[in-house]
Protein backbone atom coordinates (compact mmCIF):
# COMPACT_ATOMS: atom_id res chain seq x y z
CA UNK A 1 0.00 0.00 0.00
CA UNK A 2 1.88 3.59 -1.06
CA UNK A 3 0.61 6.94 -0.50
CA UNK A 4 2.11 9.48 1.39
CA UNK A 5 5.67 10.45 1.20
CA UNK A 6 8.67 8.09 1.74
CA UNK A 7 12.05 9.69 1.22
CA UNK A 8 14.08 9.20 -1.96
CA UNK A 9 17.60 9.68 -3.54
CA UNK A 10 16.29 13.10 -5.66
CA UNK A 11 14.86 14.80 -3.41
CA UNK A 12 14.90 17.82 -3.98
CA UNK A 13 15.68 17.68 -7.79
CA UNK A 14 12.76 19.44 -9.96
CA UNK A 15 11.99 17.82 -13.10
CA UNK A 16 10.16 19.95 -15.81
CA UNK A 17 8.26 17.28 -18.41
CA UNK A 18 7.40 19.27 -21.35
CA UNK A 19 7.12 15.46 -23.16
CA UNK A 20 4.47 13.32 -24.67
CA UNK A 21 4.03 9.83 -25.95
CA UNK A 22 5.72 7.92 -24.27
CA UNK A 23 9.30 7.90 -23.70
CA UNK A 24 9.68 11.33 -22.13
CA UNK A 25 7.11 10.97 -19.91
CA UNK A 26 8.10 7.58 -18.85
CA UNK A 27 11.52 8.42 -17.58
CA UNK A 28 10.36 11.70 -15.87
CA UNK A 29 7.84 9.03 -13.77
CA UNK A 30 11.01 7.05 -12.92
CA UNK A 31 12.57 9.74 -11.22
CA UNK A 32 9.29 11.44 -9.72
CA UNK A 33 9.13 7.58 -8.20
CA UNK A 34 12.37 8.58 -6.34
CA UNK A 35 11.91 11.69 -5.02
CA UNK A 36 11.97 14.25 -7.36
CA UNK A 37 9.33 17.03 -7.80
CA UNK A 38 7.95 16.36 -11.38
CA UNK A 39 6.33 18.97 -13.26
CA UNK A 40 3.71 17.79 -15.65
CA UNK A 41 2.95 20.61 -18.23
CA UNK A 42 0.10 19.85 -20.79
CA UNK A 43 -1.61 22.20 -23.17
CA UNK A 44 -4.69 23.79 -21.53
CA UNK A 45 -7.63 22.96 -24.06
CA UNK A 46 -6.10 19.60 -25.57
CA UNK A 47 -4.18 17.82 -22.56
CA UNK A 48 -2.04 15.47 -22.73
CA UNK A 49 -2.56 12.70 -25.51
CA UNK A 50 -2.23 9.79 -22.75
CA UNK A 51 -5.14 11.03 -20.63
CA UNK A 52 -7.25 9.14 -23.92
CA UNK A 53 -4.72 6.40 -24.41
CA UNK A 54 -6.13 2.77 -23.74
CA UNK A 55 -9.10 1.94 -21.19
CA UNK A 56 -10.78 4.42 -19.04
CA UNK A 57 -12.84 4.06 -16.03
CA UNK A 58 -15.88 6.97 -15.39
CA UNK A 59 -14.18 8.88 -18.11
CA UNK A 60 -10.76 9.25 -16.90
CA UNK A 61 -7.86 7.37 -17.88
CA UNK A 62 -6.28 4.34 -16.65
CA UNK A 63 -2.82 4.99 -18.55
CA UNK A 64 -2.44 8.33 -17.53
CA UNK A 65 -2.97 7.41 -13.59
CA UNK A 66 0.29 5.14 -14.22
CA UNK A 67 2.31 7.35 -16.24
CA UNK A 68 1.80 11.10 -14.23
CA UNK A 69 1.68 9.41 -10.92
CA UNK A 70 3.78 11.69 -8.66
CA UNK A 71 3.73 15.23 -11.09
CA UNK A 72 2.04 18.25 -10.60
CA UNK A 73 -0.18 18.99 -13.16
CA UNK A 74 0.10 22.28 -14.66
CA UNK A 75 -1.52 23.57 -17.85
CA UNK A 76 0.72 25.93 -20.56
CA UNK A 77 0.27 26.58 -24.05
CA UNK A 78 3.96 26.54 -24.91
CA UNK A 79 3.17 27.97 -28.38
CA UNK A 80 2.60 31.34 -26.96
CA UNK A 81 4.54 34.07 -26.09
CA UNK A 82 3.33 34.09 -22.63
CA UNK A 83 3.10 30.36 -22.40
CA UNK A 84 6.61 30.27 -23.51
CA UNK A 85 8.05 32.73 -20.98
CA UNK A 86 6.18 31.19 -18.19
CA UNK A 87 8.37 27.53 -18.90
CA UNK A 88 11.80 30.14 -19.26
CA UNK A 89 10.43 31.18 -15.40
CA UNK A 90 10.18 27.31 -14.47
CA UNK A 91 13.28 26.36 -15.87
CA UNK A 92 14.94 28.69 -14.40
CA UNK A 93 14.13 27.29 -11.10
CA UNK A 94 14.37 23.57 -12.43
CA UNK A 95 17.01 21.11 -12.86
CA UNK A 96 15.75 18.96 -15.35
CA UNK A 97 13.85 19.69 -18.38
CA UNK A 98 12.79 16.81 -20.58
CA UNK A 99 11.17 17.47 -24.39
CA UNK A 100 9.93 15.22 -26.76
CA UNK A 101 8.95 17.71 -29.61
CA UNK A 102 10.56 17.54 -33.17
CA UNK A 103 14.18 19.38 -33.73
CA UNK A 104 13.39 22.84 -33.99
CA UNK A 105 10.47 23.33 -32.00
CA UNK A 106 11.48 24.62 -29.30
CA UNK A 107 13.89 27.13 -31.10
CA UNK A 108 10.70 28.02 -32.48
CA UNK A 109 8.90 28.70 -29.23
CA UNK A 110 12.04 30.67 -27.89
CA UNK A 111 12.85 27.91 -25.83
CA UNK A 112 16.18 26.53 -27.28
CA UNK A 113 18.74 24.96 -25.29
CA UNK A 114 20.81 27.99 -24.99
CA UNK A 115 18.05 30.44 -24.11
CA UNK A 116 17.29 28.06 -21.58
CA UNK A 117 20.56 27.96 -20.11
CA UNK A 118 20.77 31.46 -19.97
CA UNK A 119 18.35 31.41 -17.35
CA UNK A 120 19.36 28.49 -16.21
CA UNK A 121 23.00 27.29 -17.06
CA UNK A 122 22.70 24.21 -14.23
CA UNK A 123 19.79 22.88 -16.07
CA UNK A 124 19.84 19.08 -17.43
CA UNK A 125 18.07 19.32 -20.47
CA UNK A 126 17.08 15.78 -21.87
CA UNK A 127 15.62 16.14 -25.47
CA UNK A 128 13.95 12.46 -27.02
CA UNK A 129 13.41 11.98 -30.29
CA UNK A 130 12.35 9.45 -32.63
CA UNK A 131 15.68 9.78 -34.70
CA UNK A 132 18.23 12.69 -32.53
CA UNK A 133 18.56 16.15 -33.44
CA UNK A 134 20.52 15.87 -36.48
CA UNK A 135 20.67 13.20 -39.71
CA UNK A 136 17.96 12.83 -42.33
CA UNK A 137 15.54 11.70 -40.53
CA UNK A 138 15.84 14.30 -37.87
CA UNK A 139 12.59 16.21 -38.96
CA UNK A 140 10.43 12.51 -39.17
CA UNK A 141 7.70 11.87 -36.78
CA UNK A 142 9.25 9.26 -34.71
CA UNK A 143 6.91 6.82 -32.37
CA UNK A 144 8.58 3.22 -30.76
CA UNK A 145 6.83 1.34 -33.27
CA UNK A 146 9.46 2.32 -35.80
CA UNK A 147 12.57 1.57 -33.15
CA UNK A 148 11.28 -1.28 -33.00
CA UNK A 149 11.09 -2.06 -36.62
CA UNK A 150 14.60 -0.12 -37.59
CA UNK A 151 16.43 -1.64 -34.51
CA UNK A 152 16.57 -5.08 -35.80
CA UNK A 153 14.46 -6.09 -33.24
CA UNK A 154 11.33 -7.06 -35.36
CA UNK A 155 13.82 -8.91 -38.05
CA UNK A 156 14.05 -11.42 -35.39
CA UNK A 157 11.26 -11.56 -33.83
CA UNK A 158 8.44 -13.66 -34.44
CA UNK A 159 8.20 -17.56 -36.03
CA UNK A 160 10.75 -18.42 -38.84
CA UNK A 161 8.00 -18.50 -41.48
CA UNK A 162 6.15 -15.66 -40.17
CA UNK A 163 6.32 -12.20 -40.62
CA UNK A 164 8.86 -10.04 -38.52
CA UNK A 165 6.73 -8.96 -35.23
CA UNK A 166 6.07 -5.90 -33.10
CA UNK A 167 5.55 -6.49 -29.69
CA UNK A 168 2.18 -5.41 -28.10
CA UNK A 169 3.19 -2.94 -25.79
CA UNK A 170 5.51 0.10 -26.09
CA UNK A 171 9.16 -1.36 -26.12
CA UNK A 172 11.19 0.89 -27.28
CA UNK A 173 9.41 3.60 -25.50
CA UNK A 174 10.10 1.88 -22.31
CA UNK A 175 13.82 1.40 -23.31
CA UNK A 176 14.07 4.95 -24.26
CA UNK A 177 12.57 5.77 -20.84
CA UNK A 178 14.44 3.79 -18.37
CA UNK A 179 17.98 5.09 -20.66
CA UNK A 180 16.75 8.52 -20.22
CA UNK A 181 16.33 8.40 -16.49
CA UNK A 182 19.70 7.12 -16.41
CA UNK A 183 21.11 9.44 -18.88
CA UNK A 184 19.56 12.23 -16.68
CA UNK A 185 21.25 10.87 -13.32
CA UNK A 186 24.35 10.55 -14.66
CA UNK A 187 24.00 14.33 -16.15
CA UNK A 188 23.14 15.47 -12.53
CA UNK A 189 26.12 13.46 -11.09
CA UNK A 190 28.28 15.46 -13.75
CA UNK A 191 26.89 18.94 -12.69
CA UNK A 192 28.46 18.66 -9.32
CA UNK A 193 32.06 18.24 -10.54
CA UNK A 194 31.08 20.82 -13.28
CA UNK A 195 28.69 22.96 -12.01
CA UNK A 196 27.08 22.89 -15.33
CA UNK A 197 24.15 21.68 -17.03
CA UNK A 198 24.19 19.98 -20.26
CA UNK A 199 21.61 18.43 -23.09
CA UNK A 200 20.68 15.08 -23.67
CA UNK A 201 20.31 13.87 -27.14
CA UNK A 202 18.40 10.34 -27.33
CA UNK A 203 16.67 8.82 -30.31
CA UNK A 204 14.65 6.18 -29.63
CA UNK A 205 16.55 4.17 -32.54
CA UNK A 206 18.93 3.51 -30.52
CA UNK A 207 19.16 2.07 -27.04
CA UNK A 208 17.04 -1.00 -28.65
CA UNK A 209 19.86 -1.89 -30.39
CA UNK A 210 22.31 -2.38 -27.06
CA UNK A 211 19.61 -5.10 -26.07
CA UNK A 212 20.09 -6.83 -29.41
CA UNK A 213 23.59 -7.69 -27.93
CA UNK A 214 26.41 -8.86 -30.10
CA UNK A 215 24.42 -9.36 -33.73
CA UNK A 216 26.53 -5.95 -35.07
CA UNK A 217 29.56 -7.57 -34.23
CA UNK A 218 28.61 -10.95 -35.75
CA UNK A 219 27.45 -9.10 -39.16
CA UNK A 220 31.22 -7.04 -38.89
CA UNK A 221 33.01 -9.64 -38.10
CA UNK A 222 31.20 -12.78 -39.49
CA UNK A 223 28.75 -11.53 -42.03
CA UNK A 224 26.13 -13.48 -39.88
CA UNK A 225 22.71 -12.11 -39.55
CA UNK A 226 20.53 -13.42 -36.93
CA UNK A 227 17.60 -14.71 -38.18
CA UNK A 228 14.07 -15.48 -36.73
CA UNK A 229 13.67 -18.34 -34.13
CA UNK A 230 10.25 -17.92 -32.79
CA UNK A 231 10.49 -18.93 -29.48
CA UNK A 232 13.86 -20.71 -29.42
CA UNK A 233 17.48 -19.51 -28.85
CA UNK A 234 20.49 -20.04 -31.62
CA UNK A 235 22.93 -19.98 -28.10
CA UNK A 236 21.28 -23.25 -26.21
CA UNK A 237 18.43 -25.79 -26.00
CA UNK A 238 16.53 -26.75 -25.08
CA UNK A 239 14.94 -23.19 -24.53
CA UNK A 240 11.14 -22.86 -25.63
CA UNK A 241 7.25 -22.71 -24.64
CA UNK A 242 5.94 -25.56 -23.61
CA UNK A 243 2.22 -26.44 -23.41
CA UNK A 244 0.73 -28.56 -19.83
CA UNK A 245 -2.12 -31.24 -19.71
CA UNK A 246 -4.22 -28.40 -18.10
CA UNK A 247 -3.69 -25.97 -20.67
CA UNK A 248 -1.28 -23.62 -19.38
CA UNK A 249 2.13 -22.95 -20.54
CA UNK A 250 5.86 -22.73 -18.95
CA UNK A 251 8.91 -21.64 -20.11
CA UNK A 252 12.05 -23.55 -19.82
CA UNK A 253 15.46 -21.96 -19.94
CA UNK A 254 18.66 -24.16 -20.48
CA UNK A 255 21.23 -21.17 -20.87
CA UNK A 256 23.54 -22.77 -18.20
CA UNK A 257 25.36 -26.35 -19.01
CA UNK A 258 24.44 -28.09 -15.84
CA UNK A 259 20.85 -26.61 -15.90
CA UNK A 260 20.69 -28.12 -19.39
CA UNK A 261 21.65 -31.75 -17.66
CA UNK A 262 19.58 -31.71 -15.00
CA UNK A 263 16.36 -30.68 -17.47
CA UNK A 264 16.67 -33.74 -19.67
CA UNK A 265 17.56 -35.78 -16.65
CA UNK A 266 14.75 -35.07 -15.27
CA UNK A 267 12.24 -35.51 -18.51
CA UNK A 268 13.58 -38.97 -18.34
CA UNK A 269 15.92 -38.24 -21.18
CA UNK A 270 19.58 -38.93 -19.62
CA UNK A 271 21.03 -40.26 -22.40
CA UNK A 272 21.25 -37.39 -24.70
CA UNK A 273 23.86 -35.79 -21.81
CA UNK A 274 26.46 -38.48 -22.81
CA UNK A 275 25.84 -37.42 -26.36
CA UNK A 276 28.88 -35.37 -27.49
CA UNK A 277 26.71 -32.48 -28.81
CA UNK A 278 25.28 -31.94 -25.68
CA UNK A 279 28.34 -30.61 -24.74
CA UNK A 280 27.74 -26.93 -25.89
CA UNK A 281 25.18 -24.75 -26.20
CA UNK A 282 24.71 -23.81 -30.26
CA UNK A 283 25.43 -27.90 -30.67
CA UNK A 284 22.32 -28.05 -28.61
CA UNK A 285 20.62 -25.77 -30.13
CA UNK A 286 21.24 -27.11 -33.43
CA UNK A 287 19.51 -30.46 -32.14
CA UNK A 288 16.11 -28.28 -30.48
CA UNK A 289 13.58 -30.92 -32.77
CA UNK A 290 14.83 -33.65 -30.79
CA UNK A 291 14.93 -31.30 -27.62
CA UNK A 292 11.74 -29.76 -27.55
CA UNK A 293 10.31 -33.46 -28.38
CA UNK A 294 11.27 -35.05 -25.37
CA UNK A 295 10.91 -31.70 -22.69
CA UNK A 296 7.59 -31.04 -24.61
CA UNK A 297 6.28 -34.39 -24.81
CA UNK A 298 7.44 -35.07 -20.83
CA UNK A 299 5.31 -31.52 -19.60
CA UNK A 300 2.33 -32.49 -21.75
CA UNK A 301 1.51 -35.65 -19.86
CA UNK A 302 1.35 -33.20 -16.44
CA UNK A 303 0.10 -30.20 -14.71
CA UNK A 304 1.14 -26.84 -14.39
CA UNK A 305 1.28 -27.15 -10.95
CA UNK A 306 3.10 -30.74 -11.26
CA UNK A 307 5.35 -29.45 -13.69
CA UNK A 308 7.07 -26.68 -11.55
CA UNK A 309 6.97 -28.41 -8.23
CA UNK A 310 9.49 -31.05 -10.32
CA UNK A 311 11.29 -28.72 -11.98
CA UNK A 312 12.23 -26.72 -8.38
CA UNK A 313 13.21 -30.20 -7.30
CA UNK A 314 15.53 -30.82 -9.58
CA UNK A 315 16.74 -27.23 -9.67
CA UNK A 316 16.04 -26.79 -13.23
CA UNK A 317 14.94 -23.50 -14.71
CA UNK A 318 11.18 -23.11 -15.53
CA UNK A 319 8.86 -20.77 -15.33
CA UNK A 320 4.57 -20.55 -15.78
CA UNK A 321 3.86 -18.10 -18.85
CA UNK A 322 1.49 -15.84 -16.85
CA UNK A 323 -1.28 -13.02 -18.03
CA UNK A 324 -1.77 -10.04 -15.92
CA UNK A 325 -4.18 -11.89 -13.64
CA UNK A 326 -1.67 -14.43 -12.45
CA UNK A 327 1.06 -11.40 -11.65
CA UNK A 328 -1.65 -9.99 -9.20
CA UNK A 329 -1.90 -13.45 -7.28
CA UNK A 330 1.54 -14.77 -7.89
CA UNK A 331 3.35 -14.93 -4.18
CA UNK A 332 6.54 -13.65 -5.05
CA UNK A 333 5.24 -10.38 -6.51
CA UNK A 334 2.93 -9.86 -3.65
CA UNK A 335 6.10 -10.40 -1.18
CA UNK A 336 7.63 -7.65 -3.12
CA UNK A 337 4.87 -5.62 -3.57
CA UNK A 338 5.65 -5.33 -7.17
CA UNK A 339 1.82 -4.57 -7.85
CA UNK A 340 0.98 -1.97 -5.12
CA UNK A 341 -2.35 -0.11 -4.26
CA UNK A 342 -2.48 3.71 -4.40
CA UNK A 343 -5.13 5.87 -3.38
CA UNK A 344 -6.67 8.10 -5.76
CA UNK A 345 -9.49 10.93 -5.23
CA UNK A 346 -11.16 10.49 -8.77
CA UNK A 347 -11.11 6.25 -8.72
CA UNK A 348 -10.54 5.13 -5.04
CA UNK A 349 -7.84 2.54 -4.59
CA UNK A 350 -5.54 1.92 -7.91
CA UNK A 351 -3.42 -1.07 -7.92
CA UNK A 352 -0.37 -0.24 -10.70
CA UNK A 353 3.54 -1.27 -10.87
CA UNK A 354 5.68 -0.14 -7.90
CA UNK A 355 9.00 1.56 -8.12
CA UNK A 356 11.01 -0.08 -10.09
CA UNK A 357 13.84 -1.14 -7.63
CA UNK A 358 14.08 -1.18 -3.86
CA UNK A 359 16.72 1.12 -2.43
CA UNK A 360 17.64 0.93 1.55
CA UNK A 361 17.49 3.58 3.07
CA UNK A 362 15.79 5.94 0.30
CA UNK A 363 13.37 3.63 -1.73
CA UNK A 364 11.00 6.13 -3.04
CA UNK A 365 7.31 5.77 -3.14
CA UNK A 366 4.08 6.50 -4.97
CA UNK A 367 2.61 9.59 -3.39
CA UNK A 368 -0.16 10.07 -5.70
CA UNK A 369 -1.94 8.95 -9.09
CA UNK A 370 -2.16 10.98 -12.02
CA UNK A 371 -3.91 13.86 -11.40
CA UNK A 372 -6.74 15.94 -12.95
CA UNK A 373 -5.73 18.58 -15.35
CA UNK A 374 -4.26 21.73 -14.18
CA UNK A 375 -4.68 20.63 -10.61
CA UNK A 376 -1.47 22.35 -9.20
CA UNK A 377 -1.65 25.52 -11.35
CA UNK A 378 -2.35 27.81 -8.49
CA UNK A 379 0.41 25.90 -5.97
CA UNK A 380 3.26 26.06 -9.46
CA UNK A 381 2.74 29.84 -10.55
CA UNK A 382 1.43 31.02 -6.85
CA UNK A 383 4.22 29.18 -4.85
CA UNK A 384 7.16 28.68 -7.33
CA UNK A 385 6.74 32.01 -9.74
CA UNK A 386 4.76 34.59 -7.48
CA UNK A 387 1.74 34.78 -9.49
CA UNK A 388 -1.16 36.18 -7.59
CA UNK A 389 -4.68 34.59 -8.08
CA UNK A 390 -5.61 37.70 -10.23
CA UNK A 391 -2.73 37.37 -12.86
CA UNK A 392 -3.66 33.63 -12.65
CA UNK A 393 -6.76 34.05 -13.32
CA UNK A 394 -6.29 36.21 -16.30
CA UNK A 395 -3.67 33.93 -17.80
CA UNK A 396 -6.55 31.12 -17.56
CA UNK A 397 -9.24 33.44 -18.95
CA UNK A 398 -6.64 34.08 -21.85
CA UNK A 399 -5.90 30.13 -22.70
CA UNK A 400 -2.02 30.72 -21.91
CA UNK A 401 -3.02 28.02 -19.02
Amino acid sequence: MQNGSVAGPLDGIVVLDIATLFAGPLAATVLGDYGAEVIKVEHPRHGDPSRKHGHTKDGVGLWWKMLSRNKKAVTCDLGTAEGAALILRLAAGADVLIENFRPGTLERWGLSPQRLHEANPRLVIARVTGFGQAGPYAHRPGFGTLAEAMSGFAAVTGEPDGPPTLPPFGLADGVSALTCANAVTMALYERERSGRGQVIDLAIIEPLLTLLGPQPLWWDQLGVLQERTGNRSVNNAPRNTYGTRDGRWVAVSTSSQNIAERVMRLVGHPEVVEEPWFAGGADRAAHADLLDAHVGGWIAERDLDEVVAAFERAQAAVAPVYDIRDVFDDPQYRALDTITTVDDAELGPLRMQNVLFRLSRTPGSIRWAGPPMGAHNDEVYGSRLGLDTDEIARLREKGVI
